[in-house]
């Protein structure tokens, strides 16, 4: 007698359909009031429910992947409460300083690192730039699937590290808002407000490709007054150091590269001072040492306890 199909109704039920869809339903009308209705807004909520109810193992994945999720949300909503709102834009005090502290001395003129790299670029650079810039989100994404089906614990560390890093630099990012360099070339010193994004030095990659790969993820860009500190330069360093702690070894050898370029990248392309990428990097640290010193003491411990038995 042929083996009956057996489906696992345990996951499904009244209390977590409901759960379910309030939370799809209230985060799309909040999305819709906050910032507008858009395509992708529904792709996620079909992400997340067909992940859900599919296996007892895609729900674990998903409610792991949800600190992700959580993140992306909160990125997102800050096109509802620009930073230029609550305090005054640094534009021609932060590339004063640049120049000051990193100021080369070109043809008689005093030029910031952007403004140099800017008069001798390369295709050769702005490909293998480009090609680092990619991987600013993707590198960062599988490493955690890695870690998921490598050590549970250690994915919700790097997870967690992950968004607090983040968080930081949200912070910092109302606290100081700041103007990229490439706003000084295309705008001047003068304040303008709800500025599109842009693609910097990033245009000559799309231009060598054919494909406005950048123009298209930098016209959905929450605030372009965020340019300090570079969470570009942030996320490479919580991924190395999460490599060297898990001993990948050659692994670590491709994501130092990794970080290395995104570095040069955000300076090259004029999408960060030099002092950016300096802040993300401390950034960066201060929530490791801050995820490090928090996740020791309750009532934290226990709650990551009780969420990797949940997701394992």
């Amino acid at each position: 007698m042929a083996e009956t199909l057996k489906i696992d109704t345990s996951i499904y039920t009244i209390k977590t359909f409901l759960i379910t869809t309030g939370i799809s339903l209230g985060y799309l009308l909040l999305s819709h009031f906050l910032i507008g209705f858009r395509s992708d807004q529904i792709i996620l909520v079909l992400i997340f429910n067909l992940n859900y109810y599919a296996s007892k193992f895609s729900r674990k994945f998903i409610l792991g992947f949800s600190i992700f999720i959580i993140y992306w949300i909160i990125f997102d909503y800050m096109k509802a409460f620009p930073n230029y709102n609550y305090h005054s834009v640094s534009i021609s005090e932060l590339y004063n300083l640049e120049k000051s502290i990193f100021g080369i001395h070109s043809n008689g003129l005093i030029l910031t690192p952007n403004e140099y790299l800017k008069n001798h670029t390369h295709p050769y650079i702005d490909v293998v730039s480009g090609i680092f810039y990619l991987l600013w989100i993707p590198v960062p994404l599988v490493f955690a699937g890695f870690l998921f089906f490598r050590d549970r614990l250690q994915f919700l560390y790097f997870s967690f590290t992950f968004v607090l890093v983040n968080i930081l630099g949200f912070i910092i990012y109302y606290l100081y808002p700041a103007a990229p360099p490439w706003y000084i070339q295309v705008h001047g010193f003068e304040f303008i407000a709800h500025t599109p994004g842009n693609t910097g030095g990033l245009a000559r990659f799309d231009h060598h490709m054919g494909i406005p790969i950048f123009k298209s993820i930098y016209s959905k860009s929450s605030n372009v007054f965020a340019a300090m500190p570079s969470l570009h330069s942030s996320y490479p360093v919580i991924v190395l150091y999460y490599g060297l702690k898990n001993r990948l070894g050659a692994f670590n050898l491709f994501f130092g590269i990794v970080m290395l370029g995104i570095w040069f990248t955000a300076v090259y392309t004029s999408h960060h001072y030099v002092l950016d990428v300096l802040a993300g990097i401390c950034c960066a640290w201060s929530g490791i040492y801050l995820f490090n010193y928090i996740s020791q003491r309750e009532p934290l411990k226990s709650w990551l306890d009780r969420y990797v038995r949940e997701i394992c």
